[in-house]
C-alpha cells in the first residue's frame, strides 16, 4: 500500500532522505580523516545538518504515524535523526537513566534526573509499560540477577525481576532526597546507594556512609557533594567512590579505604570494573572531554595514584571522552561520552568501534548475549541497537550497528513516540 507520507510529503521526504545522507557521510569522512591524522590537521569545513526547517513538519508526521501504527513505514521514509530536533528538545529533553537489562528483549528504566518526580517504564520488544509512578530508583547486581526498586522512602531487593523478596531498608531523609544510582550486592542483602547528599551500603545495620569522608574540624562540613560516582566489581569486594572534589577512592566491602587514584584530568566523572575483574576504568573530566586510565585490580590494595602525573601503575585507555556512562562487555568496554557517542575500546585502550546518537549518554544496558544494546541519552530519546547489524546511509559510526528503533520521551508530549 502506498504510504499517505509519501504521497503528501514526497518533497519533504526526499529532502530529508538526501541531506541526512550527505550530513552523515561528511561527518563520517572528517571523523576518518581525524582518526588518521589527528584533529588538527583537519583543515576542512566542519558538516552541518540542513534539516532544521523541516523539523516540525516532521515532528508532527511522526506524531501521525504513531496514532496510525505506521512507524516502520515511517522509519523508512524518515530515517531518524537528531541533530535537526535540537531546536525542539529546548526546555523540553529529559534524561534517561538507570537502564537495566531483564531478559529476551527486555529492559526496565527511569525518566528524569534524581530530583524530579520520575516515572519508570518496562520495555518489552516494542511494547512500553508505564510502572508505578512512586518508584524513585532501580538498580541491579553484578552477578545474579537481584533487583532493587525504590519506592518512596523503601528499597526492596528480589531475586530476579519482580521475584522473591531478599531484604527491604528504610531510607533516612539525608539519603532519600534524590538517587542517582543504586547498586545491590549480589546476594541482595545489601545496598550500594549513591545520592548527591553522601555515597552508602545499606544493610541490616542500617545505613552507612561511605563517602565523602567527613571533615570534623570544619563545623559547617555537609556531605552534599557533585559528579558523585560509584561502582562494585562483580565480586563485591571492592568499591570505588568519587566525587568532583575528591580522588576515586578504593574501598573494601565494608567501606574502609584501601586506596587512592587521583584524576588525571580535572575532576573525577565516572567508573567501571573490566567484566573479567581484571582491570578497573576510571575517568576525569573538564569541560566535555576527559581522560580515562586502566589499573590492575590486583594492585589496588595501598595504591596511590598521584593526579595529574604520568606513571606505570595504570594504562592510558582514552584522552578525549568524557564519560557519562558506560558497561563491560566480555572483552572490551562501551562508554558513552559528553559528545552522543558511545565507543568501545578493549582493555589496553584500542578503539574498537565508534557510532553517533546524539546528546550526552546518560544510560546503557547489554543483553546477556551482548547482541542486543539499549542506550538512554539525555535529549529524552531511549535507542534500540542490534550490534554488528549493519548500518545505513545515515549512520555516523564505524561500528556497523543497526537501530530497531528510538523512543523520544519530552515533557510536552502527552505519550511517548515510537521512531
Amino acid at each position: 500500500m502506498f504510504s499517505l507520507f509519501k504521497k503528501k510529503n514526497s518533497n519533504i521526504q526526499q529532502e530529508w532522505q538526501t541531506k541526512g545522507a550527505e550530513y552523515a557521510s561528511a561527518v563520517n569522512e572528517m571523523v576518518r580523516f581525524a582518526d588518521e591524522h589527528g584533529w588538527d590537521n583537519w583543515k576542512g569545513k566542519d558538516p552541518s545538518d540542513e534539516r532544521e526547517h523541516l523539523a516540525q513538519a516532521v515532528l508532527a508526521l511522526l506524531k501521525e504515524a504513531n496514532e496510525k501504527g505506521e512507524t516502520q513505514k515511517f522509519r523508512q521514509d524518515f530515517p531518524p535523526a537528531h541533530a535537526p530536533l535540537t531546536g525542539l528538545m529546548n526546555n523540553n529533553s529529559q534524561s534517561i537513566c538507570q537502564l537495566q537489562f531483564i531478559e529476551g528483549q527486555k529492559a526496565v528504566f527511569l525518566i528524569g534526573s534524581p530530583y524530579e518526580r520520575r516515572q519508570t517504564f518496562l520495555l518489552n520488544g516494542t511494547t512500553l509499560l508505564k510502572l508505578d509512578e512512586n518508584i524513585r530508583a532501580i538498580g541491579k547486581s553484578k552477578i545474579g540477577a537481584v533487583f532493587a526498586i525504590a519506592v518512596k522512602n523503601k528499597i526492596t531487593a528480589t531475586q530476579g525481576w519482580q521475584g522473591e523478596i531478599i531484604a527491604e531498608f528504610t531510607l533516612s531523609e539525608d539519603s532519600g532526597h534524590g538517587i542517582t544510582e543504586m547498586i545491590p550486592f549480589n546476594d541482595g542483602k545489601k545496598i550500594l546507594l549513591t545520592t548527591a547528599e553522601g555515597i552508602f551500603i545499606l544493610s541490616h545495620k542500617g545505613e552507612q556512609m561511605i563517602h565523602p569522608v567527613a571533615d570534623e574540624d570544619d563545623e559547617e562540613w555537609s556531605p552534599n557533594i557533585d559528579m558523585e560516582n560509584t561502582t562494585i566489581s562483580d565480586d563485591n569486594q571492592l568499591i570505588i567512590a568519587a566525587d568532583q572534589y575528591s580522588d576515586h577512592r578504593i574501598l573494601d566491602p565494608e567501606g574502609k579505604q584501601i586506596g587512592t587514584i587521583g584524576p588525571q584530568s580535572s575532576y573525577p566523572h565516572y567508573c567501571l570494573f573490566s567484566k573479567d575483574g581484571s582491570q578497573l576504568l576510571t575517568n576525569s573530566c573538564h569541560f566535555y572531554n576527559g581522560i580515562s586510565i586502566g589499573l590492575d585490580t590486583e594492585k589496588l590494595n595501598g595504591i596511590a595514584i598521584p593526579a595529574y602525573e604520568e606513571n606505570g601503575n595504570f594504562t592510558l585507555l582514552n584522552d578525549q571522552m568524557r564519560v557519562y556512562s558506560g558497561l563491560a562487555a566480555s572483552t572490551y568496554y562501551i562508554l558513552g561520552d559528553a559528545y552522543g557517542y558511545i565507543r568501545a575500546i578493549d582493555k589496553d585502550g584500542n578503539p574498537l568501534w565508534k557510532h553517533h546518537l546524539g546528546s550526552s549518554i546518560s544510560s546503557m544496558a547489554i543483553s546477556n548475549d551482548e547482541q542486543t544494546l539499549w542506550v538512554g541519552s539525555h535529549s529524552g530519546m531511549l535507542h534500540k541497537l542490534h550490534l554488528g547489524m549493519g548500518q545505513d546511509s545515515h549512520t555516523m559510526g564505524d561500528g556497523n550497528h543497526s537501530e530497531e528503533f528510538r523512543i523520544i520521551f519530552w515533557k510536552t508530549e502527552p505519550k511517548p513516540l515510537f521512531w
